[in-house]
């Protein structure tokens, strides 16, 4: 439990200064001064610090299962060795995809319930989003797990000692890069929030602790995604190394959100279930008749 807990801390001040530097290096890129690094802690606090508006019960318990569900997953979560895995028995990948699924099913409840349009949309948005990189990731994890004949994240880990995935499935570990991005939400993909179009959508209702506390289910995901790609293709080490990836992982993830306009809806989906989608078969097949680097 202790590990679980340090877990939640680290992925608290650790995505949360990675976020505020992200803005530093965006800004940077576009020439902008940017706000300081720990600008995103003043408004996580300044806005658990103020009272909520309600928009009924199920917008409530909406934000609640969706924090719970970024939380439950978040402390599963193996960094990068056995000796840093909280629970080695339940940190199956389809658990933590079963998890997962729940926090993103709160918050798509919660946000419907507001009854505002743009958070509708929004969620839409975010949904058909989940269709267009989902496939492509599960068919790379579907090709893993085939070869290592485990789900296991930490024994996955542990079976890349010799050679990372990285560089045993070179195409798996680009197209699972390319989803990454997508659940990221970044740039081109972040068409579930675009503010200039659908006024931040899910988040447009949300106000005082439930904005707070959604921001911290935001940081907890990004913890969670990231940390399974690392993971999963950048084998293993001890804690100092894995958070090195960690990092190396995000910044790369950032520098191209900076330079990339956003697709449209429409766009996305032909995106994912065009080029990422033929090369996660490929590696399939590659998998399959065992011709793996």
């Amino acid at each position: 439990m202790l590990k679980a807990m340090f877990n939640l801390v680290l992925a608290f001040f650790l995505v949360l200064s990675l976020e505020g530097i992200a803005r530093k290096i965006v800004a940077r890129v576009q020439r902008r001064i940017g706000p300081p690094w720990y600008q995103n802690f003043i408004d996580v606090f300044k806005a658990l610090s103020k009272h909520p508006f309600s928009n009924g019960w199920i917008f409530d318990f909406g934000v609640i299962m969706a924090l719970g569900g970024a939380i439950a997953t978040a402390m599963l979560m193996p960094l990068g060795s056995l000796k840093w895995t909280p629970f080695p028995n339940t940190d199956n990948f389809f658990v933590i995809v079963y998890l997962f699924t729940v926090g993103a099913l709160g918050m798509a409840m919660g946000m419907v319930g507001s009854g505002n349009p743009w958070a509708s949309i929004g969620i839409s948005r975010a949904l058909t989003q989940m269709l267009g990189y989902e496939l492509p990731f599960l068919v790379v994890m579907a090709s893993v797990i085939f070869n290592y004949k485990t789900a296991s994240i930490h024994q996955l880990v542990a079976l890349q000692s010799e050679k990372w995935n990285l560089f045993v499935m070179p195409l798996g570990a680009i197209v699972a890069f390319i989803s990454l991005i997508g659940m990221m939400g970044k740039k081109p993909f972040d068409i579930a929030i675009a503010p200039a179009e659908i006024a931040s959508g899910p988040m447009v209702e949300l106000s005082g602790k439930y904005l707070g506390l959604l921001q911290i289910m935001h940081d907890f995901s990004l913890f969670v995604e990231i940390s399974l790609f690392v993971n999963v293709f950048l084998g293993g080490g001890n804690l100092g190394w894995f958070l090195v990836k960690f990092v190396v992982v995000w910044v790369l993830a950032v520098l191209i959100s900076a330079v990339l306009p956003r697709f449209r809806i429409e766009q996305m989906l032909k995106f994912y279930w065009g080029v990422p989608l033929g090369l996660a078969f490929l590696n399939a097949l590659f998998v399959l008749f065992g011709l793996t680097l």
